[in-house]
């Protein structure tokens, strides 16, 4: 185990800033995503005294609930997504906050009632009139919903007070999409107004990419072209589609993965130094890596792409059916649950450094990674010994489930014979700095409280990832898959995948703990 400076006082946490005085209306507030992560995150936030003394919630959803039925519905979520950790006091002040109002998104008579239960809740509150409202419904509602609160006047700010919207994801379903869903909301407001959210920016590895990269002068000196190999993303999922058959259907994991999360990753890990951590600093340097990657021909998707379906197979010591088999999928469907591909980044830095990207669902193994593997080192010192070959050194970025960082390098094995073994220094974050709660969704929420739009894309952001995988969609709906199911579950994906990288003279990392 890598030996470690001194560990921060466990007795003195860090206390942040406390977010601004607001109401949070979230759209959607009796679903899955508000249940298992929105209210548990608002929750952790309020446990780290991060949360305004002057907050409040207001859920809108179809459901008819009073505010009573709303704050024991989340009590309950509470219980189930944070365990024990809720503390009566806490909560007590918490869930008095909490405020519920049932109606139809499309029904234009609903936003005029909305802006009275506002101004209601921000007199009781004392909230500064400062809102904010969170997309939590299926994306045709995005555009919609922020029009008809423009046209009420809840999206209009001053000096005295602000708005917001955060946008979750899929923003669009093409470039196409993409871009119309951003004229509509930039009619509407002001791209300082607009959070479009990746919940991936909310891990903490994410976002110690930047702080490892520009904070140790080891590192970055080293972090280009002359010394690294090629790069390796790996997002894995070990679930199928989990009874969302009928939205996967039209996602697939091309469009659900590639242009927002994994896109970010290659950005954070490509990007050159900003000048400072404002955010937009931060977010040009990210769209300069975007729009440097190399267009992707028609016939380049041939070959620097894959993609799979899983079909029958094992997972967890269980039989598992295969993808066409699962509640509403179609028992033909072309739909992709695994892509692979080969990225090239024109600029100096990055310049015939190859960007390998896989996600996939059915994998033996849940876990996301990025792999920076460095230039292999010249053999000539070893070729009259027993040592046939050298391994590159390889660091890690753990992402999920364990977080943490480890660097793989040759040491000698002990013995009178010249012989190397491969070695890890592993670093976690949680044997380190120790548990915190989380869902990953607390420091996105506090920073639009708070008005840093560091961790959210911007549109040009979005765009330039559509961009990459444009050329794919069009030519996937062309040309339709011939041999799916391609992989069985339980395993790495399609043998395309592993050939790949064959052809270049790699392979994957896998890890399968």
């Amino acid at each position: 185990m890598a030996q470690l400076a001194e560990r921060p006082a466990a007795a003195t946490p860090r206390i942040g800033k406390q977010g601004d005085a607001c109401v949070m209306v979230i759209f959607g507030a009796a679903g899955d995503l508000t249940a298992r992560l929105l209210i548990p995150a608002l929750y952790n936030l309020a446990r780290a005294d991060l949360l305004s003394k002057e907050f409040a919630v207001l859920g809108v959803a179809r459901a008819p609930m009073t505010d009573e039925d709303f704050r024991k519905r989340i009590l309950d979520d509470v219980k189930e997504y944070c365990g024990e950790c809720i503390n009566s006091e806490t909560w007590e002040n918490f869930s008095r906050r909490f405020y519920y109002f049932a109606g139809n998104f499309g029904d234009d008579q609903l936003y005029p009632k909305i802006k009275d239960r506002l101004v209601q809740i921000d007199r009781d509150h004392s909230t500064h009139q400062n809102f904010f409202y969170y997309m939590a419904t299926a994306p045709s509602f995005f555009g919609p919903i922020v029009e008809k609160l423009a046209a009420k006047g809840l999206m209009e700010q001053s000096n005295d007070h602000w708005r917001r919207v955060i946008i979750e994801k899929p923003f669009g379903h093409d470039l196409e999409s993409a871009k119309a869903l951003n004229q509509q909301l930039l009619k509407l407001a002001d791209e300082k107004q607009i959070y479009r959210i990746d919940h991936y920016l909310g891990k903490e590895t994410v976002q110690n990419i930047m702080a490892f990269r520009f904070a140790n002068g080891i590192f970055e000196p080293i972090w280009n072209r002359r010394y690294i190999d090629h790069v390796q993303i790996s997002v894995a999922e070990t679930v199928g589609v989990e009874g969302r058959g009928s939205y996967f259907e039209h996602a697939g994991s091309l469009r659900d993965m590639v242009p927002n999360h994994i896109m970010q990753l290659i950005s954070l890990t490509a990007m050159e130094p900003p000048i400072s951590f404002d955010a937009n600093a931060v977010r040009d340097e990210q769209a300069k890596i975007l729009h440097a990657i190399q267009p992707i021909s028609d016939q380049e998707v041939l070959t620097r792409s894959v993609r799979g379906q899983y079909g029958e197979g094992t997972a967890g010591g269980e039989n598992v059916p295969g993808y066409r088999s699962e509640p509403d999928v179609a028992p033909d469907s072309r739909t992709e649950t695994f892509v692979a591909m080969k990225l090239l980044i024109d600029n100096w830095r990055w310049a015939d450094v190859p960007f390998y990207l896989r996600t996939g669902k059915r994998m033996p193994a849940r876990n996301t990674h990025i792999v920076i593997q460095f230039r292999q080192a010249p053999f000539v010192l070893f070729r009259d010994t027993s040592v046939e070959h050298l391994m590159p050194n390889q660091l890690v970025l753990h992402i999920q489930p364990e977080e943490g960082i480890s660097l793989q390098f040759a040491a000698k094995v002990p013995g009178p014979v010249m012989r190397l073994g491969t070695v890890d220094m592993n670093f976690e974050y949680q044997e380190y700095f120790g548990k915190q709660p989380s869902t990953g969704y607390e420091r996105l929420l506090h920073d639009c409280m708070i008005g840093d739009q560091t961790l959210f894309q911007r549109a040009d952001m979005v765009e330039a990832g559509w961009t990459v995988v444009n050329p794919m969609l069009d030519l996937w709906k062309a040309l339709p898959p011939r041999n799916f199911p391609n992989y069985a579950s339980g395993t790495w994906g399609p043998k395309e995948a592993d050939e790949l990288l064959e052809r270049d003279g790699r392979r994957w990392r896998n890890f399968e703990k």
